[in-house]
């Protein structure tokens, strides 16, 4: 942590010295990963790749992108986690849902309110990344708040952590009840909260997605 840049800068330099390189990311690199830092790194360094990538076609004419990528460039779709806690508790995103991290590390706490206060208003199943660390206590309390203004307390919460590793443990619970868990919540704790619709049946979650059943 914290140290982001020096390794994808690391692995930039090794790749234009002709080796090939990883740049390993838990979940999927493209979601909280390192994909992103890696395409602004080449950016900044003004690469001129002549790769195959495209924005759009006309025709049978391919328009060229307007950033070009340093030849050979891969982003490589592998299994969000937030994908991997959702399959454990069921069918917890079937409807529209946000995604939310509740780092401040890099984003202004302020807007991390925002974007909770809005997901809430606008009845989106909710998933929290980095709910809770060692230091950092008080945003899943915040988190929750705002959430009580907006959703009944009976509202499904699951809680996934570890989700696919050895140490994997599944949690379901209500918006009311959470606090009792706070302890077992930590950085590799991903945190889906309903929407109005979700309800908990046999022990999964299943948030319906509109069809008459």
């Amino acid at each position: 942590m914290m140290h982001e840049v020096e390794r994808c800068q690391k692995a930039i330099d090794i790749a234009l010295s002709g080796q090939k390189v990883a740049v390993v990311s838990s979940g999927d690199s493209g979601i909280y990963g390192m994909a992103g830092l890696v395409l602004e790194l080449l950016k900044g360094q003004g690469s001129k790749g002549t790769g195959s990538r495209v924005m759009g076609q006309e025709k049978n004419k391919l328009a060229p992108c307007p950033m070009p990528l340093a030849p050979g460039v891969t982003v490589i779709p592998r299994v969000p986690a937030f994908c991997s806690a959702a399959s454990l508790l069921g069918a917890p995103i079937m409807h529209d849902f946000a995604s939310i991290s509740l780092s401040d590390l890099l984003t202004p706490y302020d807007i991390i309110l925002k974007r909770i206060k809005s997901a809430a208003e606008a009845d989106f199943v909710i998933i929290l990344y980095n709910p809770k660390s060692k230091k950092r206590i008080k945003q899943i309390e915040d988190a929750r708040d705002i959430l009580l203004k907006h959703r009944e307390g009976s509202t499904p919460v699951g809680i996934v952590k570890g989700a696919s590793r050895e140490h994997e443990e599944v949690k379901i619970t209500t918006l009311s009840d959470l606090p009792e868990y706070y302890e077992f919540i930590d950085m590799q704790t991903i945190v889906i909260i309903g929407n109005s619709s979700s309800y908990i049946i046999d022990n999964w979650i299943v948030t319906p997605r509109g069809y008459k059943v």
